[in-house]
């Protein structure tokens, strides 16, 4: 059997509505799972559902940012479709903030959105009767950001960083379930949602953004295909691991 087939495995995904987390329903569609897709808006969760292969995928609208929303559509997806053997935490938030900008009000709506959502949700889909017997993969999305400074993103990095510690600790606490923790950094990924911001459009600014990525810059396929390695049986000797999908960016 394909160490990389995802056949027979059931796969939440949260931020499935759009960017990195729908290519990542998509692609582990393709690789034979059945997909719990979570996301805000209905209308831009169909899209995702109508660009899968398979059958047996569910949309569930949710608000990450409420618990009692998660832990209640946690239970029903695991009603509905049966045990978890994979999570896939692709939602949050960005942004460029220079220090001085940074009220409080905004560093609680970056954690709730970056850290909060996602420790919660991975404590619910590990809660008793919910995960698989057999054990599977969890991954959490930081960036490059988490490790590497660069001006105006200390609020986002915070939350990135705060993702890869949680991710080696988690991986010590959830091994005796035969549960891998790890997580992904992307570099700078071209997406539907950031292709027409002004650095990506302006030439010069694209080339320069080019150079910091020696293999150019990314594609959420990219990233996707990472994601479904490390909840691929091929990545059954791999946890409290954080994986730079960057392009180079970090081998300078």
């Amino acid at each position: 059997m394909n160490p990389f087939s995802l056949e027979g495995k059931h796969i939440v995904v949260s931020g499935a509505s759009s960017g990195i987390g729908r290519q990542c329903a998509i692609s582990c569609a393709a690789m034979g799972a059945r997909v719990s897709l979570l996301g805000r808006n209905s209308e831009r969760l169909q899209q995702t559902l109508s660009q899968m292969d398979g059958t047996g995928h569910r949309i569930y609208v949710v608000d990450l940012t409420v618990e009692e929303d998660i832990k209640t559509t946690v239970q029903q997806i695991v009603k509905d479709s049966g045990r978890i053997s994979g999570l896939l935490n692709a939602a949050g938030i960005s942004g460029t903030l220079l220090m001085k900008s940074v009220s409080g009000k905004k560093l609680d709506e970056f954690f709730q959105n970056n850290v909060y959502s996602a420790y919660i949700l991975t404590r619910e889909v590990c809660r008793m009767g919910h995960f698989a017997q057999e054990g599977g993969g969890i991954v959490f999305f930081s960036s490059i950001m988490g490790s590497y400074g660069e001006t105006g993103k200390s609020l986002y990095a915070m939350t990135k960083g705060a993702l890869q510690a949680a991710t080696k600790s988690l991986a010590c606490e959830l091994a005796p379930k035969n549960i891998r923790v790890n997580a992904v950094s992307p570099g700078l990924i071209i997406t539907p949602i950031n292709e027409n911001l002004p650095h990506i459009t302006d030439p010069s600014k694209r080339e320069e953004l080019e150079r910091m990525h020696l293999l150019g810059l990314g594609k959420t396929e990219d990233v996707a295909n990472a994601c479904v390695y490390l909840l691929s049986d091929a990545s059954r000797w791999v946890t409290g691991v954080n994986l730079y999908v960057d392009g180079g960016y970090t081998a300078k």
